[in-house]
């Protein structure tokens, strides 16, 4: 069955039929044409009120800064992290114990994933966004025919893999709520153009658009939206021994038309957008976040 309608929304461009499954579209009332007059008297805001929010990878770089965003829109977010308890705890004393918690978990399979979503909705009680931040790329140039086995594996393992259950869970979750949500991967330009020396990052990037595409229309009835952000350079710690070093940086920036590497909070904005009511009318679209390098790569 298609989403339940919230009070304050209604459907648009279709008729309720027996026996059909139909997909339903809602728009909440003061973003409509019938009601210009809010947008003029209160302005518009990137507003998440009410809304839950899971962040994976969220005590640093992009992760953090999406959290906080978050937050700062009106959710209450569940965030994981690996290792560096220091920095989560830092991002939860920013963001509010009340409104955010973190969950300390290594995430490279269906299980794993499935923890995080629980411990969500323990705390919280629903699931109604998922973003999926957290993954690794080994900053070692690794050609094909010297790239280990186990580095293959564990890059599959944390960057699709739990990709898998964590999408899986949260759904699940949402179609129980029947109220729609929102799921945002976090691609890569690697994703579309491929990255030498670093086949396994760009293939578990690529499949990730792969899933976005497959996923937004098998999910559009139950009002579930599916994009992707696909960020190029960012100046984060996985980043860091790339960017730190000096012929590879220059490397890295003739090939970015804006000259410079992006802000987590210039990835986490668009992030944001995506699960907000703004974003009602996209689905399925690869939100290049780039300066311009995929153009140019």
């Amino acid at each position: 069955m298609a989403a339940q309608l919230p009070a304050d929304e209604f459907p648009l461009g279709y008729r309720e039929t027996e026996g059909l499954k139909q997909v339903r579209c809602f728009v909440p009332r003061h973003l409509s044409s019938e009601n210009p007059a809010y947008m003029l008297k209160n302005g518009i805001s990137l507003s998440l009120s009410e809304k839950v929010a899971v962040i994976t990878g969220g005590s640093r770089g992009i992760g953090a800064a999406t959290v906080k965003m978050f937050v700062a829109a009106g959710a209450r977010v569940m965030f994981s992290y690996q290792r560096n308890k220091n920095a989560a705890e830092q991002v939860l004393q920013a963001c509010g114990k009340g409104d955010c918690a973190a969950l300390n978990v290594d995430l490279d399979d269906h299980q794993s994933a499935w923890e995080l979503i629980d411990a969500t909705v323990r705390r919280f009680a629903r699931v109604d966004a998922l973003v999926v931040n957290h993954g690794i790329w080994p900053p070692d140039d690794a050609p094909i025919d010297q790239m280990s086995p186990e580095q293959w594996q564990r890059t599959v393992a944390v960057n699709l893999d739990s990709v898998f259950g964590l999408v899986k869970h949260a759904v699940s979750r949402m179609k129980k709520q029947r109220s729609g949500g929102h799921v945002v991967l976090v691609s890569s330009t690697a994703g579309q153009r491929g990255e030498a020396y670093h086949c396994d990052y760009a293939a578990t990037k690529g499949a990730l658009i792969s899933m976005v595409k497959g996923l937004s229309t098998e999910l559009a009835p139950d009002g579930i939206y599916v994009n992707c952000v696909a960020p190029g350079w960012v100046d984060t710690d996985m980043a860091a021994p790339a960017l730190k070093d000096g012929a590879r940086r220059r490397k890295v920036l003739e090939n970015i038309p804006l000259g410079r590497p992006a802000t987590p909070e210039e990835i986490a904005a668009p992030i944001l957008f995506l699960c907000t009511e703004h974003a009602g009318f996209i689905t399925g679209e690869i939100f290049n976040v780039n300066g311009g390098a995929v153009l140019v790569g």
